[in-house]
């Protein structure tokens, strides 16, 4: 039971998350009460979840040393010993083969996305990660596979304003998260990570400021000019709630010292449970009382 439970804590479930993404076309192209789509959406959600856990799993393989001098990565099941690595690196190959099994009975663009993803996380822990800036649109990228996927899991195209809005959400986080590593592990933080040497608190601050003004320009613009949302404009009462979100969570890496895992923020902070809720249910009004053409 122990074993299992290792295993389990390993996939790392809480990040499953990150793949809500692939519901993000079933939304804006309306196909929420389309049962085949749910069913396809479902599945390719389910192909993510057991790719991205795989990925995990190699990951801390990779980082096995660095994260046994981690003051809080040196818990998890591998660097901690509860799971020994061959079984990990079992279990890794077996989610592998599921998740990217999976993907290829939904149709084989979905399937060469899979592929894609696969093959961006190894080109990742071979080399990118160590890579300045490289390592943080590296890890934006695998929020827009996400998006395109869920997109082309269901056959509809969506509005570039959504993969514009995605990779910038996804460099605010990766900003935030590099910020909170340093100045959790302060001098230490290159030996922990070698990428963190090339950053400083004060770098970071700025990437945040800059990509943060973006990212609520970016949403403000798609609310208005996006050709599959309502012509009235009405998409633009979800702005404050998007902006509110950016400000919570800008708190909570400030002030509470948040940022070092999204996933733990979004399940844990009530605030910010309630803004992500909030706009689900208002783009949902607004998308599906006007009921525009296919997005």
């Amino acid at each position: 039971m122990t074993t299992l439970a290792a295993l389990i804590e390993a996939a790392r479930p809480r990040q499953w998350t990150k793949n809500g993404l692939l519901f993000v076309g079933l939304l804006f192209a309306l196909r929420l009460m389309d049962t085949l789509a749910l069913a396809r959406a479902g599945t390719a959600f389910v192909a993510f979840c057991a790719i991205s856990s795989a990925g995990y799993i190699f990951n801390d393989l990779a980082d096995l040393d660095q994260d046994r001098l981690h003051p809080r990565k040196r818990r998890r099941p591998l660097a901690s010993g509860r799971l020994p690595r061959g079984l990990a690196i079992g279990f890794g190959v077996l989610l592998l083969a599921i998740g990217v099994g999976l993907a290829f009975t939904l149709s084989r663009a979905f399937g060469a996305l899979a592929v894609g993803y696969v093959t961006l996380s190894v080109a990742y822990n071979l080399g990118l990660k160590r890579v300045v800036l490289v390592d943080l649109f590296t890890l934006a990228s695998f929020f827009v596979i996400r998006t395109v996927a869920g997109a082309v899991a269901i056959d509809v195209p969506i509005s570039p304003w959504l993969y514009l809005c995605t990779i910038l959400a996804a460099l605010f986080l990766g900003l935030a998260k590099r910020r909170h590593e340093l100045l959790l592990l302060g001098d230490s933080a290159g030996g922990h990570r070698q990428i963190l040497r090339e950053y400083t608190p004060q770098l970071l601050e700025q990437l945040i400021t800059i990509v943060t003004a973006s990212l609520i320009m970016a949403y403000s613009l798609y609310t208005f000019s996006a050709e599959n949302l309502p012509r009235d404009h009405t998409m633009m009462v979800t702005i404050p709630i998007v902006i509110f979100g950016i400000f919570r969570y800008l708190y909570l890496v400030h002030l509470r010292d948040g940022g070092g895992a999204p996933e733990d923020l979004l399940l844990s902070d009530r605030p910010l449970i309630v803004t992500v809720v909030l706009l689900l249910v208002g783009a949902v009004a607004v998308l599906y009382t006007h009921i525009p053409g296919a997005a």
